[in-house]
């Protein structure tokens, strides 16, 4: 790998809304351009919008989705990505030529190479199909680049695969954090109000950000992913409001030891820069820890054990077709 510079943006985006959302990464990356920005991450959905996605029908699904390699989308950024010299991550609802629909990641780079993650725990809609592919690719600046999408980085093998096939950067695009949970003690509703007056109090819809809803949650668990995989990890996350909950943003960026080389916490559209030092990754305490792995004991982590459920039940709990 080569040190590159890169960058996380959160922003509020805009339900169904593509043109104005393609308009808004369109902003971002120039202004990104203009600081040397090599590779730039957008959330998850955020093309399309996430959260209103959970109430649409099928054919509303459809009437939302284009193919990841040829629609509207894909060569509006890799227009973006060739004219900028820029890597661009962003995500949208992919239609499959057999039909199928996904929660799809773009990554596209600027001597027109596409890539694509579908996110392997999909569950927003029970029309969304789950991938079945871990997403790891060489980028024209040098490095080696894994993807996964938001509740993907929720299951530690996920992580650890990506590491095995050779990821220097976990991109990590996302749309959480103000969540309702069905786990006592992770994340929590914020009340819409604190949203509204964030610039008459933004103290209140601070407080709320750096709490156990956002910041405090993210804490307990994604540092872990990068230090002990040994990646470097491009946290970008949606803020405000996602249909009836809101995002609490916190973009960051990490070193392969878990430390924050960048991070926000405005209750606004941010974006957040950082220089990955290459030389970081070799001797890194996660890398050390992989080259001494013993595989022959690991067989069970691949025999189901009968309590395995689909993404969307275990997010939702009972489910009625």
């Amino acid at each position: 790998m080569k040190t590159i510079r890169v960058a996380a943006v959160q922003f509020e985006h805009a339900a169904g809304d593509k043109n104005a959302n393609l308009e808004k990464i369109r902003s971002f990356v120039e202004l990104a351009q203009r600081q040397n920005v090599e590779l730039i991450v957008f959330p998850e959905c955020c093309v399309t919008g996430y959260w209103f996605l959970r109430n649409l029908a099928r054919h509303k699904l459809l009437d939302l989705s284009e193919s990841a390699t040829a629609g509207p989308s894909s060569r509006f950024l890799l227009t973006l990505a060739q004219d900028t010299y820029m890597t661009i991550g962003a995500g949208l609802i992919e239609i499959a030529s057999d039909g199928s629909l996904y929660n799809t990641y773009l990554v596209v780079m600027p001597d027109g190479t596409l890539r694509f993650h579908r996110k392997i725990h999909a569950f927003v809609n029970v029309h969304l199909s789950s991938g079945a592919d871990y997403t790891v690719f060489d980028t024209p600046h040098g490095c080696r680049v894994g993807v996964l999408i938001c509740y993907d980085n929720n299951i530690i093998e996920n992580a650890r695969m990506t590491a095995l096939q050779g990821a220097d950067i976990l991109l990590a695009p996302h749309q959480t954090g103000g969540c309702a949970s069905k786990s006592p003690h992770a994340m929590g509703v914020i009340d819409r109000s604190l949203w509204d007056n964030r610039h008459s109090n933004p103290d209140a819809i601070e407080a709320e950000f750096l709490g156990p809803k956002g910041r405090g949650w993210l804490m307990r668990w994604l540092p872990s992913r990068a230090h002990d995989n040994g990646m470097f990890l491009i946290f970008s996350n949606g803020v405000g409001v996602d249909g009836d909950e809101i995002r609490t943003g916190n973009s960051m960026i990490l070193d392969p030891y878990g430390r924050i080389l960048a991070e926000t916490w405005k209750a606004d559209d941010d974006m957040v820069i950082a220089d990955l030092d290459a030389a970081l990754l070799d001797q890194c305490t996660g890398r050390r820890w992989i080259r001494a792995r013993r595989p022959e004991l690991y067989g069970p982590l691949s025999v189901p054990t009968g309590n395995e459920r689909d993404t969307h039940s275990v997010r939702f709990g009972k489910i009625n077709f």
